[in-house]
């Protein structure tokens, strides 16, 4: 009798469907029993929906039920509702929607990358998920999708060509260390993912871009200015970004931050400091200001550097460099002036 009255499997638009529907009610609800129905529902088909893309331990995905269920995601703009109820649905909820979500990205043939294609027709879509870091409760589940959306080139220069991108500036010294750490791991993939992407904006917002840079290696927050460095000398050391490079260390004010890092108290920090230290004094076209500076604190530098983490005696590359340094720091000369 129970195989009778057993009902009939949903389809894969139809759980879309309900998805979408449930999502909207939760938006709208007028009361906490509408809003805990809305809930059970959205979290009921969106478990549905993960096990109709990734299978489970009975099934596996159906190709089919797959393209159907992607198709009824797109015609209904699902990924966007979706994201703006991320805080509106329940803790198990959200790790499905991001299931859901990265495992629609991940969907592509040799010619067509169709949610990628989606999202560069809803270009809000990304700048929601920039939003969420702003909600401690979503932040984590809209950096795991962000990531994944800043492998794909195309999706990655909409948010570096926007003013949004600047708003991780402020992210990333988020009070919450789980919403400023998972906001740095998205920052740091935005810079260094695409080199010739990145590259390019370089040269646009140069100026505006550094200027806020420098707020976070002047941070007193240890672990942000340490990943500071590392990531802006991951950066700048590629050689896709030699003119950038260039112009970074024909600074005078850059040199003097460097410095100054160099005598952090932190070691790790030291450390990171020094491997852009070592570019300012290996240029062979050092600008007046850079070589004044160097001469000025010659005798300094020399006696810094050879007392400099010399415990790290394991080592090598770090001993030589700082050995090569230290040989061209003594060998500074200035320059002498041509007047007769």
């Amino acid at each position: 009798m129970n195989k009778i009255f057993k009902s009939k499997p949903k389809s894969p638009q139809e759980i879309v469907r309900l998805i979408k529907e449930a999502l909207i009610n939760l938006e709208k609800g007028d009361s906490v029993k509408a809003k805990e129905k809305a809930s059970e529902e959205a979290s009921k088909y969106l478990a549905a929906l993960k096990s109709t893309l990734c299978g489970d331990n009975e099934t596996k995905p159906n190709a089919i039920a797959i393209t159907q269920a992607a198709n009824e995601v797109y015609s209904s703009n699902l990924l966007t509702i979706l994201v703006r109820n991320l805080k509106n649905i329940e803790f198990e909820a959200r790790k499905d929607a991001v299931q859901i979500f990265n495992n629609l990205l991940r969907r592509h043939s040799e010619v067509r990358q169709p949610t990628v294609e989606h999202i560069l027709a809803n270009e809000q879509l990304l700048f929601l998920l920039i939003q969420g870091y702003e909600s401690t409760e979503v932040a984590g589940n809209c950096g795991l999708i962000l990531r994944e959306c800043i492998r794909y080139e195309p999706l990655a220069k909409i948010i570096l060509n926007s003013d949004k991108f600047f708003a991780f500036f402020d992210y990333v010294e988020n009070p919450t260390f789980d919403v400023a750490s998972d906001a740095f791991a998205t920052f740091e993939t935005l810079l260094l993912k695409h080199k010739e992407l990145t590259s390019s904006f370089l040269h646009e917002k140069y100026d505006k871009f550094f200027k806020l840079y420098e707020r976070l290696m002047d941070s007193q927050n240890y672990v942000l200015c340490r990943q500071s460095l590392r990531v802006l000398s991951e950066l700048l050391l590629d050689r896709t970004h030699m003119d950038n490079l260039l112009k970074y260390i024909d600074d005078a004010e850059n040199l003097k931050r460097i410095m100054n890092l160099l005598r952090n108290k932190s070691r790790n920090i030291q450390f990171e400091a020094f491997h852009l230290f070592k570019v300012f004094v290996a240029n062979p076209n050092k600008s007046s200001q850079i070589r004044n500076i160097l001469l000025k604190n010659k005798e300094k530098l020399v006696e810094f550097l050879q007392k400099f983490q010399n415990d790290r005696t394991d080592d090598e590359q770090f001993n030589e460099e700082k050995a090569v340094l230290i040989k061209k720091i003594e060998a500074l000369q200035p320059i002498e002036s041509s007047g007769a």
